[in-house]
């Protein structure tokens, strides 16, 4: 099978495996430019309520493949705006996205787990962010976004020496939410992403933009909040003792 993007739709969460297992997952140009599409196709999709990106096999991304990002000058240049343009539409996705991890997550595969909202992984993981390996400068928006999920000191550790963490440490500073014992990611990630399906989507996409620091963006919410059955619905189900059945989805 060629390299690709391959996804499905199950429960309300639609999966996205990084298909490439002849180089660890590697992403190929033409994954990189297939990215934006598939999430808008995603994000447009109403059954859709959250997002689930893993990797075939034993390893989630080992970064680019390298072989297919020169641009026709010879650099590199040309294949990184895929990557951040990829990057960028995997962090503007409206709807949680969550990263299932295992193996490694090194390179490109770190930028796109550092662009999901949460990240979860497996033990004996391998969290790198190489560039210096490389001679490439690491796109300012990917920096600042490493930055803002593991603080500035553990950023330039990881730019500075190209050097892998393991899962412990990844946890510790922030790369990595939970880590789960070899077995249990796969049972963990369906778990929690049917307690995010079952959750307020109006909450979660108004949460998810000011988190990003769109503050300009609170009247919308606040009119969307007004408009949406979801308060009257969830304070309902509380007096009752039940379960809410959430219903909002985003304007087309």
């Amino acid at each position: 099978m060629e390299p690709q993007l391959l996804h499905s739709v199950t429960d309300a969460v639609a999966t996205v495996v990084i298909h490439h297992p002849a180089k660890r997952n590697a992403m190929t140009a033409g994954m990189w430019a297939a990215l934006p599409p598939l999430l808008d196709e995603l994000a447009a999709e109403e059954s859709v309520r959250a997002l689930v990106l893993t990797g075939e096999g034993a390893t989630f991304c080992a970064g680019a493949d390298i072989s297919t990002l020169r641009g026709a000058d010879g650099s590199p240049a040309d294949a990184q705006d895929l990557a951040v343009r990829a990057e960028e539409a995997l962090a503007h996705f409206p709807k949680p996205t969550l990263a299932a991890i295992r193996g490694y997550c090194v390179g490109g595969g770190a930028q796109l787990a550092g662009a999901c909202d949460l990240r979860f992984c497996e033990e004996g993981t391998r969290f790198g962010v190489t560039p210096a390996k490389l001679g490439i400068v690491y796109p300012a928006s990917s920096t600042a976004r490493l930055v803002s999920l593991v603080g500035p000191a553990a950023a330039k550790y990881l730019l500075f020496s190209g050097e892998l963490i393991d899962s412990a440490r990844a946890l510790r500073t922030g790369l990595a939410d939970e880590v789960l014992a070899a077995g249990e990611l796969d049972k963990r990630v369906a778990e929690f992403t049917q307690i995010l399906v079952s959750r307020s989507l109006l909450t979660q996409s108004a949460a998810k933009e000011f988190a990003a620091g769109r503050l300009d963006r609170a009247d919308h919410w606040s009119a969307q909040a007004h408009r949406a059955p979801e308060a009257a619905e969830g304070i309902g189900a509380f007096l009752e003792r039940r379960t809410p059945r959430f219903t909002w989805t985003a304007p087309a």
